[in-house]
């Protein structure tokens, strides 16, 4: 998607959740929780964070045998796929963000490293974005997790970059760490930051 460039920064890499992707809506997941009388955060915590998430993340589950745990837990039975639905609906992509990444795909590579379940690729499918990403690395396929540095070591291999050809884009702090201990540039991701100036501050063409 580049047109080769002579400025030292070659590649952008983005996260997907949080960054990317946010939840804009948690009004579906607290239903639940109140509804199951679990306390708030309970189901990130569940499905995302929790030891059966992070194995689905790793790729040692499926995202299948994920939300079938995830039911028998909960008790949900035939109501599986409304909770999943709940789950999911208040989650969306950042419109400007995408914006942003257009115009970055006349002058710069563009990929995505995510910690996330073997679905990684159909969920991007469906918001319909992975036409403006180079590579996409996802850590079930891989997997590793971030902040492993062999997950960012593998994307650079792809990518075909040095890592201070690079800018890495996270909502985590350690996961910015690791990049930045590999030489990668970072910018630790906010929804109140201008990404934009962000960049260009690290000799980034936003235009």
């Amino acid at each position: 998607m580049t047109q080769e460039n002579n400025e030292q920064i070659k590649a952008i890499i983005f996260d997907v959740g949080g960054v990317l992707i946010r939840t804009f809506d948690h009004s579906g997941r607290r239903f639940w929780e109140k509804r199951l009388n679990l306390p708030e955060g309970a189901a990130e915590a569940i499905v995302l964070t929790g030891e059966m998430g992070t194995r689905a993340q790793r790729g040692e589950i499926t995202t299948d045998e994920l939300w079938a745990w995830a039911g028998e837990y909960l008790g949900l039975g035939d109501e599986l796929e409304t909770f999943q639905q709940d789950f999911w609906r208040g989650d969306a992509v950042d419109s400007d963000l995408m914006e942003l990444i257009k115009r970055l795909n006349s002058h710069y590579q563009t990929a995505i490293i995510s910690n996330a379940t073997d679905a990684l690729l159909d969920s991007l499918e469906n918001y319909g974005i992975v036409p403006e990403f180079d590579l996409i690395v996802g850590s079930a396929y891989e997997g590793l997790l971030k902040p492993d540095p062999a997950i960012y070591e593998i994307t650079l291999a792809r990518l075909g970059r040095r890592p201070e050809e690079t800018v890495f884009i996270d909502d985590a702090p350690a996961n910015i760490s690791a990049a930045a201990s590999l030489g990668m540039k970072t910018i630790l991701f906010k929804p109140s930051i201008n990404l934009a100036a962000e960049l260009e501050t690290l000799g980034v063409r936003v235009s």
